[in-house]
């Protein structure tokens, strides 16, 4: 894998820990789940950062065509 194949680390963060990481792409969803399960009971509490994510869902829409009417 080249430098520009590789994946992003996305931000993590966690309000009742507060506390927040850099995670590898690949590893958000298990990062997060253990993070919620040895700390929070498994409450969903640790998130990837509202701001990224919102970003990454508007981005893929586009990329997929979904907002083309924007």
């Amino acid at each position: 894998m080249t430098e520009d194949d590789e994946l992003p680390e996305i931000p993590v963060v966690c309000t009742a820990c507060d506390t927040r990481t850099r995670v590898p792409f690949e590893d958000v969803e298990s990062a997060v789940d253990r993070h919620n399960e040895q700390l929070h009971d498994g409450d969903p509490v640790a998130e990837v950062d509202p701001d990224v994510l919102d970003q990454l869902v508007d981005r893929v829409g586009r990329d997929l065509g979904l907002l083309d009417g924007d």
